[in-house]
Order: C-alpha cells, then sequence, then structure tokens
C-alpha cells in the first residue's frame, strides 16, 4: 500500500502552497488533481495576467474579506504578502505594482506563476498526479487513515483539501471539497457566485456591449436605500453590467437577491461634478455652439458608443440646433448623466463567476493551523472554506497563505 505524511487534494493555488510547504518541512508529499495539469484556474486570474496579491496592510486587508476578515487574522501573521512576492522573487518572478496596490508577474502572464510554484514542489519531492479524482476520504474507527479513489486506497497521516470551490467548473472547480467536508460532519454554509456579472431588464447593455466606462461611481439601492457604493471602471455584456466595481458590488447584491430583494444600480457617470456644475457645464457649451446640431456638442460629453444610444434612452433629437434644448431637456439629460438607473434582476452562473461564496464554516476549523475541529489530521485550505474578498488580488493571497499555514501545520515524522 502506497504510503505517504500528507496528501494535498487539488493542485490550484493554494495545493500548490501547502505542498511545497509540507515537503519544505520535510513531509513526503503526494499532491493530486482532477484536472490533466495543475493550476488551471491560476491560470486564467487576472484576465491571464494573475494579480496575485495587493499591499494592502492586514488591518485594511481583512474589511475587504467575507463573511468574517478577522478568521484570517492569525493565518495572515504566519504568512503574508511580503513573504510570498519573496518566493516569487526567489523562483525567479519578477513582480510590478500598479494602481490599487494590485502586484502582478513583470510578464504580465499567469503561466509563468503556475510554472514557478509546479518548478518549486516538485523540486522539493512533490509527487504531483494528474487526472486523479479523490472519492473519498479513508476513515476508520473514526480517524483519518488517508483518501479513496476508486478501489485504492492510500495511506496518510494528514490530508489538506484545497480542491476550490464552484466558479468557473471548467477549470475543475465542481464543489468535490463540500462533500468530503460534510463526510466527517463539516457544515457548509451555502455556496453562491460572488464577483460575478449582474443581469438587468435595461436594454441598454446590449447596446453598449464592450463598452468599458472609467471614472464613474456605481451605487445599490434597495427600495431607495444606498446599501454600497463603488468608483472605478465597469462595462457592459448583453443583458448584463460587469467590470471591475460591478464585480465587487456584486458581492452583496447576490445575497440581496437570494433573500428576494428589489435591487436596483445607478451609474454616476460624472462623479467629479455635482447637479449644478455640471448643468453649468451643459449650458456653457450649449450657449457656446447655438447653430450647431445637439448630437455633436453631446459627443463632447459621452463616450462616441453612448452617444446614439443615450439620445435614443432621452428620446432627444440629436439633429436639433443646440439653441433649441429646452430646460426640461436638460434636466433630464442630466439626471441620465448623475442617476442611469438599471434594475437588477438576477446574475450570472458560475461559469462567469470569479470566487465562490460559502463553504466550509469557519467555526469548524482551527484558526491557527486551519486543521479540522471535526476530524483531526485533516485540514482546508483556499476557496473551500467560507472566506472570499473583493477583486485586487485578495483572493489569492487568501489562497497562498491558507495553503502555507495548512501545510506549515503537519507535524513531520522522522522515522
Amino acid at each position: 500500500m502506497e504510503k505517504y505524511s500528507v496528501i494535498v487534494i487539488g493542485a490550484g493555488a493554494s495545493g500548490l502552497m501547502a505542498a511545497g510547504r509540507a515537503a519544505e518541512k520535510g513531509a513526503k508529499v503526494l499532491l493530486l488533481e482532477k484536472m490533466k495539469r495543475p493550476g488551471r484556474k491560476l491560470m486564467i486570474t487576472g484576465k491571464g495576467r494573475c494579480n496575485i496579491t495587493n499591499d494592502l496592510p492586514v488591518d485594511e486587508f481583512i474589511t475587504k474579506v467575507f463573511p468574517n476578515g478577522r478568521f484570517l487574522r492569525n493565518v495572515f501573521s504566519q504568512y503574508y504578502n511580503e513573504q510570498f512576492l519573496a518566493l516569487m522573487n526567489k523562483l525567479g518572478v519578477k513582480t510590478v505594482l500598479e494602481r490599487g496596490g494590485r502586484y502582478f508577474p513583470e510578464s504580465q502572464l499567469a503561466n509563468d506563476v503556475v510554472e514557478a510554484l509546479q518548478n518549486w514542489v516538485r523540486k522539493l519531492g512533490v509527487e504531483i498526479r494528474n487526472d486523479y479524482n479523490v472519492d473519498s476520504l479513508w476513515i476508520e474507527e473514526g480517524k483519518l487513515k488517508g483518501v479513496q479513489i476508486q478501489q485504492k486506497k492510500i495511506k496518510a497521516k494528514y490530508v489538506i483539501v484545497a480542491t476550490g470551490g464552484l466558479s468557473y467548473p471548467v477549470t475543475g472547480s465542481t464543489g468535490d471539497g463540500y462533500k468530503l467536508a460534510e463526510s466527517v460532519g463539516h457544515t457548509i454554509v451555502s455556496t453562491r457566485p460572488a464577483l460575478v456579472p449582474l443581469e438587468t431588464d435595461s436594454l441598454l447593455p446590449s447596446k453598449l456591449a464592450k463598452l468599458a466606462l472609467k471614472n464613474v461611481n456605481a451605487i445599490v439601492w434597495q427600495n431607495g436605500k444606498k446599501l454600497a457604493e463603488e468608483f472605478g471602471e465597469m462595462g457592459f455584456a448583453p443583458s448584463a453590467l460587469t467590470g471591475p466595481i460591478i464585480i465587487t458590488l456584486s458581492r452583496i447584491v447576490v445575497d440581496a437577491i437570494n433573500e428576494g430583494k428589489e435591487i436596483e444600480i445607478t451609474i454616476d457617470l460624472k462623479p467629479a461634478l455635482d447637479d449644478k456644475k455640471l448643468d453649468n457645464r451643459f449650458l456653457r457649451d450649449l450657449e457656446a455652439n447655438p447653430k450647431k446640431k445637439f448630437k455633436s456638442i453631446f459627443s463632447t460629453w459621452l463616450p462616441s458608443q453612448m452617444v446614439p444610444v443615450l439620445l435614443d434612452y432621452l428620446g432627444l433629437d440629436g439633429d436639433k440646433e443646440c439653441n433649441q434644448i429646452t430646460a426640461k431637456e436638460r434636466k433630464e439629460i442630466r439626471k441620465a448623466f448623475k442617476s442611469l438607473p438599471f434594475k437588477i434582476t438576477g446574475y450570472q452562473s458560475w461559469d462567469k463567476a470569479v470566487i465562490t461564496a460559502g463553504g466550509v464554516k469557519t467555526s469548524e476549523i482551527n484558526p491557527k493551523t486551519l486543521e479540522s475541529k471535526k476530524m483531526p489530521g485533516l485540514y482546508f485550505a483556499g476557496e473551500v472554506i467560507d472566506v472570499d474578498a473583493v477583486t485586487g488580488g485578495f483572493n489569492l493571497q487568501i489562497a497562498w497563505s491558507t495553503g502555507w499555514v495548512a501545510g506549515n501545520a503537519v507535524e513531520v515524522n522522522k522515522e
């Protein structure tokens, strides 16, 4: 019978870290991956650029984590962004800091990060087996003995579950870890897509598909009450809002929709100008060009793709002369610029979600070691745990840190 010190299930970001750290400690490690190659989801993060971490200090970082960032405080005290950046440097992956405190590989290629981590664990003696799907944990007389794959049992003192969540199922994230956790009595907090495009019944997104807006403000409303807002970039897809600020806001919108609440998002296209300043600008431009067609002035206020769409939305004739625009029409234009409304009707599916909300309940996991409180010797790392964060490198840092801590927690028997 095959025997290892540690079996890590899942060769994504957290699994590679867990396997590497356990091997550094001298453990005999088997890393099992259900897909044909490790790091499939890691390859597509940051649109293939791999936003590996963020430079926020821990106190600020944990405010970006749901539902309880404090659970990670002890984890981050053991392994945080500085340590991971040092590892990247050691492995020959140069990194660059971009706006928003986001770190990327200098090459802008996620593949470089994946290859570096694979080479690292292999040099440490980790055995990687691809196309291996773990059927169940091997439990005898209430004790963890290893894992079972079909009719084959593989023995190990420790098992680290790093199987990911449910987002991007094509990469292998199909909820396997939740079943393994449930089999030993763990509670799984309801899973749902997080960081996902939001669907709307408005016709505007389809007409504006692929348009990217910068420096806009998006506000989430529920029955006239502001729930949240984000400033930055967003975009449109057929029947949906997308882009960084929408994806970030989706974390609370998805939960609100699942609770049956009616949600609206308004977009402020000119957040740097209040109503009065914006109206003054409109007046100035219209009065300076009284005989020009209105659409020629309107096009100086908006991206070109939005001009015919907004004119149609407002019911305005772009061929009217500027001196024919009434105060009422100007008010409607201002309202659209400062509060363009979109009724949110739902959210897109798992194959569009960046991350999974929900997972193994944190109160059932030791926050210092990430060991199961239900089954000694069983550990959890990464997205399978009920912690998730906004975009900006936060979720990958959670994966690096939880993976390292789980791998570090194993006690290596030198026999």
